[in-house]
């Protein structure tokens, strides 16, 4: 992390110590004072980026428990050696991917959101990387998020225009189109493209 982002880093860390604090407090007197320490935190974020005090609180201090990452899963499809990337309305495009959500394991997060953003049905085959997004995608976000790379395999399907994506294509790795760095970068796909003509890929966790 850059020097000039230290702030976010001990905002971050202000409020998982105040949520873990707020969930094992067994008396009002701390949970008080760890409820105005996740509030600092949340002035900390909202002044530094101009975010609505109101909305940084949303993103930021809305969970209960033991603070832990949030999952995001990303997948690598493969035909001809050009990987599928989709179109988002924002003009960047993508891995088929997003959050985890709650009632599904991380298989079938990948399977969902494939079938969601692009129309496919796929099996998936080799994780590729479980990376701290922080190390490598922009910009930092004031919570962890743990992402998750996979080569998967198509068994159907074709695409349909929805309300996240535009279209779907196949880009070969010198002709990657104008990615949505925040979600994955060219150093992220040229790791897929790796562990895609490996014979026997070892999974690169940080």
């Amino acid at each position: 992390m850059d020097t000039n982002e230290k702030w976010l880093q001990w905002a971050v860390e202000l409020q998982g110590l105040a949520q873990a604090g707020l969930y094992y407090a067994e008396d009002d007197y701390n949970r008080e004072r760890y409820g105005r320490i996740r509030e600092i935190a949340a002035e900390m974020v909202s002044f530094k980026t101009d975010i609505p005090l109101e909305k940084v609180k949303d993103l930021f201090c809305c969970e209960i428990g033991y603070q832990t990452p949030k999952l995001d899963t990303r997948a690598a499809i493969f035909k001809d050696n050009k990987i599928l990337l989709v179109h988002e309305k924002n003009g960047t495009w993508s891995l088929p991917g997003g959050w985890v959500d709650v009632n599904v394991s991380v298989k079938e997060n990948f399977i969902k959101e494939v079938r969601e953003e692009a129309g496919l049905d796929v099996t998936v085959d080799t994780v590729v990387a479980v990376q701290d997004r922080e190390k490598h995608n922009l910009p930092i976000y004031a919570y962890k998020v743990c992402k998750i790379f996979a080569v998967c395999t198509v068994t159907g399907g074709e695409f349909k225009p929805n309300a996240e994506t535009t279209e779907s294509r196949y880009f070969g790795l010198d002709e990657l189109p104008l990615l949505a760095e925040e979600k994955n970068n060219e150093e992220q796909i040229r790791m897929c493209f790796e562990a895609y003509g490996a014979e026997n890929w070892k999974t690169l966790i940080d």
